[in-house]
């Protein structure tokens, strides 16, 4: 019985002190970004940064929030409209993470295509554009999440899961849950099949600027890579930690949908999954930007 609290002490101790890292890390490029913004060096995509920042603390305090309450022992502090705003923003944020990530992808594929492409077509010449794309997914994942909003309620008047969790989910429609969840697979292929689409696009217009460069060396001329292709390679990092937080949390998912025992091992690694994107993807973007890397190292 003593070891089981130690270990639940470590692993809340653990996961609340990753959730702070990558809090302030993504409130540093969230501030960050919206000073360039603000000034005379803006682009669209900086907009998209901003999103991304602001959707990890909305994922990373909708997941925060319940640890820390059962950690304390306040299990009531909230109650009913608590539980309904806590699932429905972790819910809500997810899909915003998926949609603003592959945005991302997508924007950073048509800046580095040639101005000749059939990319051109697509090109978001203002911010207006992304900021009504990112309107666009608000709408969306608020539709596509409004379901949870019937079937949440308070733990305090019921009795607790075996996961001890602060809601609990009562039994739903299943035709109506079957229905949300055909849209939130759908949301899903299409902005991933968009992502995966924007990022093969990048790796082959990167294979054609390595050719181009081991041309230039064999011909002894000097050339320095475009600011927009060493962008690009920070965000095809970015999604391919994305697509594997993703993947891994769906394929242990399932295990635990599919598995009879309760493997509360693979349980708190899948919680760790849900954080892993909100956490690491801020400091790729500290990569990503020299100035701000600069800033955090001189202090």
């Amino acid at each position: 019985m003593k070891l089981k609290i130690v270990l639940n002490i470590s692993k809340i101790t653990i996961f609340l002190l990753l959730i702070g890292i990558g809090s302030v890390a993504n409130a540093s490029i969230f501030v960050h970004y919206i000073c360039i913004f603000i000034g005379p060096g803006k682009k669209s995509i900086h907009l998209i940064l901003i999103h991304l920042a602001l959707t990890n603390i909305i994922v990373l305090f909708s997941k925060a929030m319940p640890m820390t309450i059962v950690a304390l022992g306040l299990r009531h502090f909230l109650g009913d409209a608590g539980c309904h705003i806590i699932v429905y923003l972790e819910r809500m944020s997810r899909g915003l993470s998926i949609c603003t990530s592959s945005l991302l992808t997508v924007v950073q594929a048509v800046i580095m295509s040639p101005r000749v492409s059939w990319c051109e077509r697509f090109r978001m010449r203002s911010a207006l554009h992304v900021f009504l794309s990112l309107f666009f997914f608000w709408i969306l994942n608020s539709l596509i999440s409004m379901n949870l909003l019937l079937s949440i309620t308070d733990t305090v008047t019921l009795q607790l899961g075996k996961n001890s969790e602060y809601c609990y989910f009562k039994k739903e429609s299943q035709q109506r849950n079957n229905i949300f969840l055909i849209f939130m697979v759908l949301r899903d292929a299409v902005f991933q099949g968009a992502m995966g689409g924007a990022s093969g696009y990048m790796v082959f217009l990167l294979h054609k600027h390595h050719q181009h460069v081991l041309y230039l060396q064999n011909s002894k001329i000097l050339y320095r890579t475009p600011p927009e292709l060493r962008a690009a390679h920070s965000i095809l990092l970015l999604m391919f930690c994305f697509v594997f937080f993703y993947w891994t949390d769906c394929v242990v998912s399932l295990y635990l949908s599919s598995s009879l025992k309760n493997d509360s091992l693979t349980m708190h690694f899948q919680e760790f999954l849900t954080i892993g994107y909100a956490v690491l993807s801020p400091f790729m973007l500290i990569h990503r930007d020299g100035h701000l890397a600069e800033c955090c190292h001189a202090h």
